[in-house]
């Protein structure tokens, strides 16, 4: 399975931006999709996933502003980050633990 990440870009604090994680293969390839960030000099962190049955999960750092969608026809998993931070800037990466699959990640950057 291989797994392309989009979205990334710079916005403002208070602004808004939606990743992209598109999977090759089929349905099972977006099946359980986790999402992480990391910042340089600091471990990869999780910060959502979605499970087979659609159930969502959300570090407590994002409850509340990141949301997550699943679009099977299209075999993409989207992170919806409104809200945004500047401790929210970080290369975003998907992942599907299954096959322990990664993207290349994307760049977030929150700053005025």
């Amino acid at each position: 399975v291989q797994l392309v990440e989009s979205g990334g870009g710079l916005v403002p604090p208070g602004g808004s931006l939606k990743l992209s994680c598109k999977a090759s293969g089929g349905i099972e390839s977006i099946s359980f999709i986790e999402w992480y960030r990391q910042v340089p000099g600091k471990q990869r962190e999780l910060v959502a996933n979605i499970n087979r049955d659609g159930s969502r999960n959300f570090a407590p750092s994002v409850k509340g502003r990141f949301t997550l969608s699943r679009d099977i026809v299209k075999n993409m998993v989207y992170l919806q980050l409104d809200s945004l931070k500047p401790e929210d800037t970080a290369v975003y990466y998907c992942k599907q633990p299954v096959y322990d699959s990664w993207g290349p990640g994307t760049q977030v950057t929150v700053s005025a």
